[in-house]
């Protein structure tokens, strides 16, 4: 499906791009490759296949679902610029947002 010259402007100015002549042949034709390759996939059989939301099995490696202890909060405090007690001090960010 390859895409004329105004669809790529009409593009660019959707995402607010400025294209030189020469960029804007470059996309029309990157642009219309694209487009044809959604094509062949239009034509994959996808009948008995079960909708996803990805591809491959999530698992986050941050966690493993076993509590462990925190970390010591000595340790986490060490390196903090300003302490209060047992907590970061930082500077106040309050702004006036007028008309």
């Amino acid at each position: 499906m390859p895409l004329s010259r105004d669809e790529v402007i009409h593009i660019a100015t959707l995402c607010r791009l400025g294209l030189s002549e020469e960029d804007i042949e470059v996309f029309q034709e990157q642009l219309s490759n694209i487009l044809e390759q959604f094509e062949v996939l239009q034509e994959v059989d996808t009948e008995d296949v079960e909708p996803t939301g990805h591809s491959v099995a999530l698992h986050s490696v941050m966690r493993d679902d076993e509590p462990r202890p925190s970390s010591d909060k000595e340790d986490v405090l060490a390196n903090a610029p300003r302490r209060e007690g047992d907590s970061f001090r930082v500077k106040a960010v309050l702004e006036e947002h007028g008309a």
